[in-house]
């Protein structure tokens, strides 16, 4: 099982990275919070404070075309936000 699936890279989590030392992730849902701070520290080799997650459940749309009512929905996941300690950085931008 992955833990992590990918950073999440937006205005406001880099502001917290650079302010507070915060990085987010989107994880596997299944995850525990001692598996994603497990997997953070192996994969990037920081030390993990605190682990704070998420659960976003799926939107729900409903579009009315020629064919008829179509349902659908998006898919639920869930999202890490990892406070890592002090003078540790991660760099998402090393290996472009």
């Amino acid at each position: 099982m992955s833990v992590l699936i990918k950073p999440i890279i937006t205005e406001k989590m880099t502001a917290d990275s650079e302010l507070y030392n915060r990085y987010g992730f989107l994880v596997n849902p299944k995850a525990n919070k001692l598996q994603i701070k497990e997997a953070v520290e192996n994969t990037y080799g920081v030390s993990v404070t605190k682990v704070r997650t998420m659960n976003y459940g799926p939107t729900r749309r409903t579009r009315y075309t020629k064919t008829g009512i179509q349902h659908g929905k998006t898919d639920a996941y869930k999202k890490a936000i990892v406070d890592v300690q002090d003078g540790d950085v991660i760099d998402f931008y090393s290996n472009l």
